[in-house]
């Protein structure tokens, strides 16, 4: 299929000229408004998967070359997202993988405390929950209200704590977190690591490290939502202190170039910063995947200003349409105070019936999702404004019988 660079105003038509590149998700047979969790994979990801068993049945065990090749292409991915060099990106299967790595390598001897916010996904929260459990000590800062988080998880900050970690945009809420360039000066200031959360970020938001101020924080990030490229796929950027970290969680890959050298007796050795923070054997499938679908992204001039364009007009046409239904906010209801700017890829709706409706959505063939109380509502680059108003109109029939 001919590749065509399309513009924001392109990607509101119905059908949605992106819409046939997913065929085989049948994006423009579904209402599938789970977007901030699972994308559609445009159609040449299949092409990746492929190359990954051509290349594996040519090369058997030589295929590693080829597949390192594949890492480094997803690598230059991420980092022009976040405008690093690529050799500062270290790949890993989950944020939580390269979490635990990060986490061990830090010296909780010199300091014992942790600074979180109380809206981490659950990867951290069950995580520092279960070292609290161990006695290490962990303070959690509520994320309401949000404009003023960054400062109050600057207060907290003092010189017994390690780290402190903090989401770019709130997974339940899709609030985007003011000021975080002067947390990142705070911790710097206590000699604290920030340690920051890009997942609901990356692929919708533009995010330059350098224009963030922050250049000194560990940022994670993933493919699996708004960048389509399917599970495997995450990342850490490494500071340019990261050389100083050496992860107690540590994988025989972390000294892969070193291999032929005979290991030094006195110390563990590791290779370059990236490859620190590796693991072990791997399915390097997922990496090919992602390298063709960065490539398809460049193809269709998807840059992070257009997504940004795209997916702050998706978010407006949810939310107007579910302020026509005029359904009570005792029922269901919306944060209408903060401007729209304030928000990242998707509606958050808040309701006590949060997981009812997303069941009752799901069997009219309308796919969301809900964390506690907030029923989300994801837009995806691929759809058209048709569509999610279909979507906002079911969940009002649904609304209508209940009240």
């Amino acid at each position: 299929m001919t590749m065509t660079r399309l513009d924001a105003a392109d990607l509101r038509l119905d059908p949605n000229p992106l819409a046939p590149h997913y065929s085989r998700f049948r994006v423009a047979e579904r209402l599938l408004l789970s977007g901030h969790s699972h994308q559609a994979w445009p159609d040449v990801a299949l092409e990746g998967q492929i190359a990954a068993f051509e290349d594996a049945a040519r090369a058997v065990d030589d295929k590693w070359e080829l597949a390192f090749a594949q890492a480094d292409q997803v690598r230059a991915g991420y980092a022009r997202l976040l405008g690093e060099p690529a050799e500062q990106i270290a790949l890993g299967p989950s944020t939580h993988d390269l979490l635990i790595k990060l986490v061990s390598g830090l010296d909780f001897r010199r300091r014992p405390r942790l600074v979180a916010t109380g809206g981490e996904f659950h990867s951290l929260r069950r995580q520092l929950a279960r070292l609290a459990e161990e006695g290490v000590d962990v303070t959690l800062v509520p994320t309401r209200p949000v404009d003023t988080l960054a400062e109050r998880l600057a207060d907290a900050t003092d010189d017994r704590t390690l780290a402190v970690f903090v989401s770019a945009v709130l997974f339940e809420t899709s609030r985007i977190v003011p000021g975080l360039d002067a947390l990142a000066a705070s911790c710097q200031r206590h000699g604290a690591e920030l340690v920051v959360d890009a997942y609901h970020a990356l692929g919708v938001v533009p995010f330059p490290l350098a224009g963030l101020g922050l250049t000194e924080a560990w940022v994670l990030g993933g493919g699996y939502k708004y960048l389509q490229l399917g599970e495997g796929n995450c990342c850490l950027r490494l500071p340019p202190h990261a050389a100083d970290v050496r992860p107690i969680v540590t994988g025989w890959f972390a000294e892969f170039a070193e291999l032929s050298q005979q290991p030094g007796r006195d110390r563990v050795p590791y290779g370059p910063p990236a490859s620190r923070f590796a693991a072990a054997t791997y399915d390097p499938t997922s990496n090919y995947r992602a390298a063709r679908v960065f490539r398809f992204f460049a193809d269709q001039g998807l840059t992070p200003e257009l997504l940004r364009a795209s997916y702050l007009h998706q978010r407006s046409v949810l939310a107007a349409t579910f302020d026509a239904l005029d359904v009570p906010d005792e029922l269901v209801t919306r944060d209408r105070e903060t401007p729209a700017a304030g928000f990242a890829g998707f509606l958050s709706l808040e309701s006590p019936h949060a997981g009812r409706l997303q069941e009752e959505l799901a069997a009219r063939g309308v796919q969301t999702d809900s964390r506690g109380r907030y029923l989300r509502v994801g837009p995806a680059p691929y759809l058209s404004d048709a569509q999610l108003e279909a979507a906002i109109g079911t969940l009002g029939e649904l609304l209508a019988a209940r009240s």
